[in-house]
């Protein structure tokens, strides 16, 4: 089978790195990829939302199967591309993409399908905000409609905050037409997991829980990042409650799709909140494996992930027998550039990559980097995904800092406290 891997990051690497690892795999091609990736796969100079561009490369090299992992050629349409030229995709349509290109579609469409989520109002117009936040009860959350690379999320403690998060997204523009609608609601207490399900429409397979750290700093404080760090399995996710992710979330949301006649081939990822009395509401939505998620659930993985992707592309998920799990547990730590997730410096030269194979059960992901002057330097805000997997929590996660102290970069930071929440509950 020869494959397209679509994307340049962290996620795109550990898709790279599994799928290399399968006997039905004799090539990889990966656009755009990145240095880590080019050990792997033949990296192709096309970005990935270069969409057109990419159905005329996948045309060209013959490709079986293509893989999409980032969500904004998602929500360009390139699986209707694909699938109007008759080639294989791993992705939700466009309209399904919504779920996660549009905060505003979806959070309409759990309302409609009734699937769990904090209450809401819709907003296009700023004065309608603004005098909605002068009643409004505090915390609350604004979130822009549109896609801000996980950072149009802003939880407001007051009305001047609040007020503030609304001029920010809509009339700033700090994220473009992202932010020409916005929802405002409730803030939920409790403790966040993320879920996710590989579907080809009808049939689902559930992935083990993650819990990922957002916050730049330790402790959760600071501005929302794309994600410092992961492990799985998350303890906050009993098996009584994966159930009741399965009945009250992934069957009614395919549900909802077949309703409004949406082909949804991909993988499903719900932010999930767990409050107090074991009750779960949605957060949010996203249609792609997420990052640095995908770095901890795929080391996990015993069995071949290729034919999952391939059978869910093809609408015929049953063919294949659900994945099986390794009982060990993934930590991921990711190192960042000086500044993330605001401005920072690219070009700095990575150290000590060179030693990573003197660590057993363990990866290097690279998220941010790039070849230059024979040397892999920093090319990103998230630069490498540093994972390590061990029969505990303490060994795994010992392991990913210890690659931490020896890969070094001018201006290399990350969080110390990856996994605290289940440390706490061991």
């Amino acid at each position: 089978m020869r494959v397209l891997v679509v994307g340049g990051g962290g996620r795109e690497h550990a898709l790279v790195w599994k799928l290399s690892q399968s006997p039905e795999v004799e090539k990889i091609f990966c656009a755009p990829g990145n240095a880590g990736i080019a050990s792997l796969a033949e990296c192709i100079p096309i970005k990935a939302e270069e969409i057109e561009k990419l159905q005329n490369f996948a045309r060209e090299k013959d490709v079986h199967l293509t893989v999409v992992g980032p969500e904004a050629p998602l929500a360009a349409g390139i699986t209707d591309l694909f699938r109007e030229n008759g080639q294989l995709i791993f992705g939700p349509c466009r309209e399904g993409a919504f779920l996660e290109g549009s905060k505003v579609w979806a959070k309409q469409f759990m309302a409609e399908h009734g699937i769990p989520t904090a209450q809401f109002e819709i907003f296009q117009n700023p004065g309608e905000a603004y005098r909605y936040l002068k009643n409004a009860s505090y915390p609350l959350v604004v979130k822009a409609d549109g896609l801000a690379a996980g950072k149009g999320v802003i939880v407001a403690e007051s009305f001047r905050e609040a007020s503030q998060a609304v001029c920010y997204i809509m009339e700033e523009k700090a994220f473009g037409g992202a932010g020409d609608s916005i929802v405002i609601e409730e803030f939920l207490r409790g403790e966040e997991v993320s879920v996710f399900a590989i579907t080809d429409g009808h049939t689902f397979y559930p992935l083990p829980p993650v819990q990922d750290h957002k916050a730049v700093y330790e402790g959760d404080r600071g501005p929302n990042t794309g994600g410092m760090g992961a492990y799985s399995p998350a303890p906050v996710l009993t098996k009584q409650l994966s159930e009741k992710v399965n009945k009250e979330v992934f069957e009614p949301l395919l549900r909802g799709f077949q309703k409004e006649g949406i082909t949804y081939r991909g993988v499903i990822f719900g932010g999930l909140m767990i409050t107090t009395g074991s009750d779960l509401r949605v957060l949010e939505f996203n249609v792609r494996f997420g990052d640095p998620e995908a770095q901890v659930l795929l080391p996990r993985l015993q069995s071949d992930l290729s034919p999952l992707l391939y059978e869910a592309a093809r609408g015929n998920l049953r063919a294949v027998a659900p994945p099986e799990w390794s009982t060990h547990t993934a930590v991921c730590v990711v190192l960042a550039s000086r500044g993330y997730p605001g401005d920072y410096e690219k070009g700095k030269e990575i150290r000590g990559l060179e030693k990573v194979p003197e660590f057993k059960n363990a990866a290097v992901f690279h998220a941010g980097t790039a070849f230059k002057d024979n040397k892999t330097v920093t090319a990103g805000g998230r630069v490498l995904g540093l994972t390590a997997w061990d029969p505990s929590l303490k060994l795994a996660r010992h392991k990913a800092y210890s690659m931490a102290e020896v890969i070094d970069f001018e201006g290399k930071y990350y969080r110390r406290d990856i996994g605290y929440r289940a440390l706490e509950r061991s």
